[in-house]
């Protein structure tokens, strides 16, 4: 008999440069024209040919026990139309798996992006919209060759929640 999995709430504040900077960068608007500087996304995106495409995502809830990362290169995601979103963060790690400590959540605005430092664990986007449509940017072959997932609830029995606690 299998045991049951632990649910661990998972509080989602608003998302911060300062407080996401582990996991990546966030990316605002800018004045068209300023010079590229550390504020613009720093991206990886050498080791094959990039990939910008629109992905649809409906509604998902906010539970999840997998989480993934990329090591070839950087993902960029941000919502259309302005609508918010939660992802559930680790930092990179040399590891085969992420610390469930470190696991982290953030509600993330439909006027901003995100930029996923190489390695960053992550899941989702999350929605509780009936849909979503996203921007995504990465390499053309990311989700065949360097996708490495870590189930949750098989390697400790945990599934995480994604609460709304927004400050």
């Amino acid at each position: 008999m299998t045991e049951p999995l632990k649910l661990q709430p998972l509080p989602a504040p608003w998302i911060a440069p300062e407080t996401f900077a582990p996991y990546g960068q966030v990316i605002w608007a800018t004045d068209d024209g300023k010079p590229y500087d550390s504020q613009d996304a720093q991206l990886i995106l050498d080791r094959g040919t990039p990939r910008f495409y629109i992905m649809r995502l409906h509604q998902n809830g906010r539970k999840f026990a997998a989480i993934t990362r990329h090591q070839n290169c950087t993902q960029c995601l941000g919502s259309l139309e302005g609508k918010d979103w939660f992802l559930g963060v680790a930092p990179p790690s040399e590891n085969s798996k992420p610390d469930p400590e470190q696991i982290r959540a953030f509600h993330i605005p439909g006027n901003c992006f995100v930029k996923l430092h190489l390695g960053t664990w992550h899941a989702g986007p999350h929605i509780d919209h009936d849909f979503v449509d996203f921007y995504n940017l990465e390499l053309s072959d990311t989700n065949i060759t360097d996708h490495q997932t870590c189930n949750l609830g098989l390697t400790y029995g945990l599934e995480f929640e994604i609460s709304d606690r927004r400050s």
